[in-house]
């Protein structure tokens, strides 16, 4: 990479937001059900307690108890309700159980035939995260061609950073690849 500022903030940028489009595609895969109890499925849920929303995670206990079981253990018993209420509303296909004490959450075993949707739909996210790198190449090499227009680096250093973005975005391809080979591998084990 050649020794200019503007290039450096171009090539910061840049991996800044390729390393975000993938732990976003990551977090997006965290809350997909994979037929075994995952507690991320219940990251971004909301929860009507104390005349306000307020995450799930600040109510009380997520944990697995086994493959198959999560609990959610609020710290107020009082709010056992609305927080059932909350799993039912977030259409995460699992209907709660409430004991009195805790909450349980038994996931069935997936069919085959939604293992394929699930797969087909961590697909469909890739190729979003891979448009979504695609723009930020895009992004990276305007800003190149407008220095090299406006004469602050060479031809050479113009071509020279140019393969150097597209170094770093074959690398975040291949990361979005892995990220959705191993989801998909994931969905496809019993």
């Amino acid at each position: 990479m050649i020794d200019n500022e503007k290039v450096e903030e171009i090539f910061l940028i840049l991996e800044e937001k390729l390393e975000k489009t993938v732990s976003v595609l990551q977090g997006e895969y965290a809350t997909i059900r994979a037929g075994r109890a995952n507690p991320h499925i219940l990251d971004k849920l909301q929860v009507e307690a104390y005349g306000m929303m307020t995450p799930l995670q600040q109510l009380g206990n997520v944990s697995v108890s086994d493959a198959r079981c999560l609990v959610v253990s609020p710290w107020d018993k009082s709010l056992l309700k609305a927080i059932e209420k909350a799993i039912l509303a977030s259409n995460i296909g699992i209907t709660p159980t409430n004991d009195g004490n805790v909450i349980r959450l038994v996931f069935p075993e997936l069919t085959e035939e939604r293992r394929k949707e699930l797969v087909k739909q961590v697909k469909k996210m890739g190729e979003e995260s891979k448009v979504a790198v695609r723009n930020v190449r895009r992004e990276a090499m305007e800003a190149i061609k407008k220095m090299k227009t406006g004469k602050e680096i060479s031809e050479d250093e113009s071509k020279s950073c140019e393969q150097d973005i597209e170094k770093s975005i074959q690398k975040c391809i291949e990361d979005v690849e892995k990220v959705v080979a191993a989801k998909e591998k994931e969905l496809m084990t019993i």
